[in-house]
C-alpha cells in the first residue's frame, strides 16, 4: 500500500501515532471492538512534513499522535517514503 484513503465526512482528522505499542492498543482494544478488525501499519514520513505539525498527547504521555486535518491527507501521503506495511492484525 502506498497511500491512505481519504477520510470519511465524520472523520475530520487523521491520527497517525508515534509508537507501535500505542498503535497495537488502538487496533486490538478499540478497533476490533468497534469494527471487528484492527491493523497496525508501519511507514516512514519525511521529517520536513512532520515538522509542520506538533505531536499531540492523547490521554497519557505514551499516547502520542499527529493530528493531520482530513484535507491534508493527500499531502501526508505525498510525504510517505516507501510503502505502508501492515505489521500486525487483530480480529
Amino acid at each position: 500500500m502506498r497511500a491512505f484513503p481519504p477520510r470519511l465526512p465524520e472523520q475530520p482528522i487523521f491520527y497517525p501515532v508515534t509508537t507501535e505499542d500505542y498503535a497495537v492498543k488502538i487496533a486490538r482494544d478499540w478497533n476490533v471492538r468497534a469494527s471487528g478488525a484492527g491493523f497496525v501499519t508501519q511507514f516512514d514520513v519525511l521529517k520536513t512534513y512532520l515538522d509542520q505539525h506538533e505531536v499531540q498527547v492523547a490521554g497519557g504521555k505514551t499516547h502520542q499522535e499527529y493530528w493531520i486535518p482530513a484535507e491534508e491527507v493527500n499531502a501526508f501521503n505525498d510525504a510517505i517514503v516507501g510503502k505502508i506495511e501492515v505489521v500486525r492484525e487483530f480480529r
